[in-house]
């Protein structure tokens, strides 16, 4: 049977403590790893692996070639060389510093990516993260969860120097270190896990969002009035008001893959700020 794809392992799960404890476990015994941890909210954390167990070098190889020219087409393009230069501009660099603080490197965590394998959009959504980890040497490991990925695709993933995570987090990662979570086209429930489990203000400094324009989200909330449309949302809009956005410029039909997507970055002064949030009125 082929080799596993890299995953991670639970050191601590005492069913008693709110947090459950994880570490990546990378393979090699002196390499740094970060550990991070997931909010339970009162439910167990779900054990992930690919349904499919069966894959071959024929598949893998074409889909290793599929990604190497995506890669390349992205590289080449006016929308990357754009994304670059905005996330270079002096003004919005200072935003990423911020984040990382004195720490070296920014964790990237990519929630939802879909399958690489059968969709273009995906594939551009990858290679956008792989290059902006060659371009910026402050980006460190990149963390990937789906839970469609096949074998095939944890394997390819995996040598293309991602780390297929083996837990469903539901998004619910807790940012104890600078953590960019890649997330474009997510529904909106992930969005809202993921501010939830982080709703404290250092975990808030330390977390950037790439993803769905929460701008986009807080205007459709006000045309369709309903409480289940808001519920599903209440900590995103909730978060608005502590919210930069800085959207990203898609011109190109080529890249409908970051239609409405944008960086958000969060500063919420204390925690009496977000104590005080009202969500009933969402």
């Amino acid at each position: 049977m082929a080799a596993s794809p890299k995953t991670i392992s639970l050191e601590k799960s005492d069913l008693s403590e709110d947090w459950t404890v994880v570490l990546p476990r990378r393979g090699k015994k002196n390499r740094v790893v970060n550990k991070f941890v997931i909010p339970k909210r009162d439910k167990e954390v779900q054990l992930w692996a690919p349904i499919d167990l069966e894959t071959d070098p024929e598949r893998e190889s074409k889909l290793m070639q599929k990604m190497q020219i995506c890669i390349q087409k992205f590289e080449n393009s006016e929308f990357h060389g754009n994304l670059l230069n905005q996330i270079k501009n002096p003004d919005m660099l200072d935003k990423f510093l911020r984040v990382l603080g004195s720490e070296k490197k920014m964790q990237m965590v990519i929630y939802g990516i879909g399958s690489i394998e059968s969709y273009e959009s995906p594939r551009l959504q990858l290679s956008l993260a792989i290059l902006l980890k060659r371009s910026f040497d402050w980006i460190g490991e990149i963390e990937l969860f789906d839970p469609i990925i096949s074998l095939t695709e944890s394997k390819v993933l995996t040598s293309l120097g991602c780390s297929v995570l083996s837990i469903n987090e539901q998004c619910r990662r807790q940012a104890v270190k600078p953590t960019m979570f890649f997330m474009p086209h997510c529904e909106v429930e992930l969005y809202n896990n993921l501010l939830e489990a982080n709703w404290e203000v250092d975990q808030l400094n330390r977390l950037i969002i790439f993803g769905n324009s929460f701008g986009e989200y807080e205007h459709h909330a006000s045309l369709f009035k309903s409480s289940a449309v808001a519920k599903s949302r209440k900590h995103v809009l909730g978060i608005r008001s502590f919210t930069e956005e800085l959207r990203v410029n898609t011109s190109s039909n080529d890249f409908r893959a970051f239609n409405c997507t944008s960086w958000h970055f969060f500063s919420p002064c204390t925690e009496a700020d977000l104590q005080m949030m009202d969500f009933d009125k969402f």
